[in-house]
């Protein structure tokens, strides 16, 4: 499409550009103007001839038939026109011309070899109508240089100097063949119809909104060595507030300092679109049939001087060039990252996604987005409805949060050259901060049951390097417990056949506290127990977040321990606990029971009067095994400043001496 409107601009350009004032109007006189513009384009290289010139004084109308225009290009661009006829022709500045009326009759435009696997590209329009046309008089420069980015750039800075109030092609068919390189197979092509094409209000580089009704295609090539054919209908394709002189920034290297934000599009909405891909009967892959109730995208920006275009497409080769090295390879990953650092969408939203496949339909209520600098605030999947070989699967939403998407480009290029470090690999971390998943139900093994995961939420975040210094986990989850598995056994002999977990876990550094705190800490194991607690270090250095492992441990030594708070509700573990002990030890459970107090009393026994707050904690935890449903609450302090290191390691070797730095306050209640 750019390339249609660039040939109609230039088309246009050639007809009237020639006009310097319309004091006199005299068939001589246009026909001179007319051939000079052309013998202007024939000057750079190109083709370019007409018929016959007519131009009646009294409407002012000028008609010029048979136009035919080709570019001297490595790839040429060819445009004929049966008849151009402008009408009302005026001049309402001194430097611009205008028409009241604008008609293309029977527009055909082709592309040889536009791309390494297209062989032509050609469109073809029977009518094309522009209304209160106005634009430069004069022939515009045309760009020294054929590269791709002196030609965007020419082309949106020339759209941008047309007005006119409306634009429009009622139909357009277009037709492209594949190339050998493709390797789509012989005669492999297609074709395309659109309808209902309109643009309106085009004024001062800006284009109030454009829309086409519909477009129908039609490709035809090999996979696997048997034909495929794919067709599709795109409808209601609508779009507002265009800026095209902000597209024309992308290309300008006067710009490649700017680094303001251009909106280049407020609103662009799509739908539905269906496609279907059906395989020759003898083919082995399935056939495909999908379709997408609605596409929106809003707030479309881009950054000039991040975005780097014009650098970007000088480093891709030309077609036929070697593979670029490494380091190249490397450049260039490097310079499609900037793009996407220069790239913002206020918000991304496809809705209605539904596909058929061997298992059976596959439906998807929407995928959300926004991306701003590079970077996706969050991606959202939701509604997703399918059947996997052990039965239907669904998920509520899935969605990654703060997703750098430049910057994994930037160290995928770093670390193409050589496997990072268990170091280097630690700067992946920074570029995601939370998944959540919530409504997942999807079948277990054979068994027919679900497991539901209600909510599992992970966030990361508040970086010290590339290493997180905030945590917080929370999950809801189901599943069925496995008579098969011995270890859930005891489950199964206690009338358990499914279980729920209840989770939320957060831990956050304080830096101007040197704190570190492990709160909330929640575990619900509905029917069987519930807990909660908290603890927290103190004096935790910067450094203890450190990727260097010896910079950490250096820094690990300096952790004092702080208070400690434990909290557990018994809810029918402790006699789950006794009903397998006495099963092992093939006992009645008040025996059990028992047993287990007299070892505790033991234990109790062994410390003696050595450390009172001890025994008051063993005491404490006899009567909570004693009476079903009590809840324990523990508290530790400690007595004085307590390195961390240190008490885990006389922990393992000495646990008395460990539990005597601290202060121990232990009670029950129901």
């Amino acid at each position: 499409m750019k390339k249609i409107l660039l040939g109609l601009i230039a088309v246009i350009v050639i007809a009237v550009g020639g006009f310097f004032g319309f004091d006199l109007y005299a068939q001589r006189r246009v026909t001179r103007e007319v051939e000079a513009a052309f013998e202007q384009v024939r000057a750079t290289g190109a083709k370019a001839s007409h018929g016959k010139i007519a131009f009646d004084v009294k409407s002012r109308t000028l008609t010029i038939a048979d136009i035919a225009t080709e570019t001297g290009a490595q790839s040429p661009v060819s445009v004929k026109i049966a008849s151009l006829t402008m009408t009302g022709l005026g001049q309402t500045e001194a430097a611009r011309v205008s028409a009241d009326k604008l008609e293309f009759s029977d527009v055909a435009i082709g592309v040889a070899g536009p791309s390494p696997t297209i062989a032509s590209l050609t469109y073809k329009a029977p009518r094309i109508t522009v209304k209160d046309y106005s634009a430069p008089a004069g022939l515009p420069q045309l760009p020294a240089s054929s590269s791709i980015v002196e030609l965007y750039r020419f082309a949106f800075a020339q759209l941008a100097s047309i007005n006119a109030s409306s634009v429009t092609a009622p139909s357009l068919t277009g037709a492209l063949t594949f190339s050998a390189a493709a390797h789509a197979g012989d005669g492999a092509g297609g074709t395309f119809d659109y309808s209902g094409l309109a643009i309106e209000n085009m004024k001062d580089g800006k284009i109030a909104s454009s829309k086409t009704d519909k477009v129908a295609f039609r490709i035809n090539s090999q996979a696997a060595g048997k034909p495929v054919k794919m067709t599709g209908d795109l409808a209601n394709i609508a779009a507002t507030d265009i800026d095209v002189g902000a597209m024309a920034a992308m290309f300008d290297p006067a710009k490649a300092n700017d680094d303001r934000d251009y909106r280049v599009q407020g609103h662009v909405s799509v739908g539905p679109y269906v496609i279907t891909v059906t395989p020759d009967a003898v083919a082995a892959t399935p056939g495909l049939n999908m379709r997408i109730e609605g596409v929106t995208v809003d707030d479309v920006r881009i950054n000039p001087s991040r975005m780097q275009l014009p650098a970007l497409l000088a480093m891709i080769p030309p077609p036929g060039s070697a593979p670029p090295s490494p380091a190249q390879a490397r450049e260039l990953l490097e310079k499609v990252a900037g793009l996407y650092s220069g790239a913002g969408i206020g918000n991304a939203e496809i809705r209605g996604l539904s596909v058929e496949t061997p298992q059976g339909p596959l439906k998807l209520s929407s995928v959300r987005f926004n991306f701003e600098h590079g970077k996706i605030g969050e991606l959202a999947v939701e509604g997703l409805d399918g059947r996997g070989p052990q039965g239907p699967i669904k998920v509520g939403r899935f969605a990654l949060k703060s997703l750098d998407v430049a910057n994994f480009m930037r160290l995928s290029a770093q670390f193409s050259a050589e496997k990072p470090s268990a170091e280097q690999a630690l700067a992946l971390f920074p570029l995601l901060e939370g998944i959540e998943l919530k409504g997942v139900a999807t079948p277990y093994k054979s068994t027919g049951k679900p497991v539901n995961i209600d909510v599992f939420s992970l966030d990361w975040g508040q970086f010290v390097g590339s290493i997180p210094s905030r945590l917080r986990l929370v999950a809801k989850l189901a599943a069925p417990v496995d008579a098969s598995d011995p270890r859930q056994q005891p489950l199964i002999a206690a009338g358990i056949d499914r279980m729920v977990v209840d989770a939320d876990l957060g831990a956050a550094w304080t830096e101007a506290s040197r704190s570190f705190a492990l709160e909330p800490v929640k575990f619900d194991m509905a029917g069987l127990v519930k807990a909660s607690a908290k603890v927290s270090l103190g004096n935790v250095p910067r450094e203890a977040f450190s990727a260097n492992a010896a910079e950490t441990m250096g820094a690990a030594a300096q952790i004092e321990a702080s208070a400690i708070e434990l909290t557990v509700h018994d809810l029918g573990v402790i006699d789950l606990a006794v009903a397998q002990y006495a099963r092992s030890q093939n006992v009645g459970r008040d025996a059990a029971r028992s047993a287990i107090l007299e070892t505790i009393k033991a234990q109790g026994d062994a410390i003696g009067g050595s450390n009172p707050d001890a025994t008051a904690l063993i005491t404490a935890i006899s009567r909570f095994i004693e009476t079903p449903g009590q809840t324990l609450v523990v508290k530790l302090t400690p007595r004085a400043k307590a390195p961390a290191l240190q008490l885990m390691q006389l922990l393992k070797i000495d646990p008395q001496s460990a539990l005597a730095q601290f202060r121990i306050e232990a009670s029950t209640g129901l």
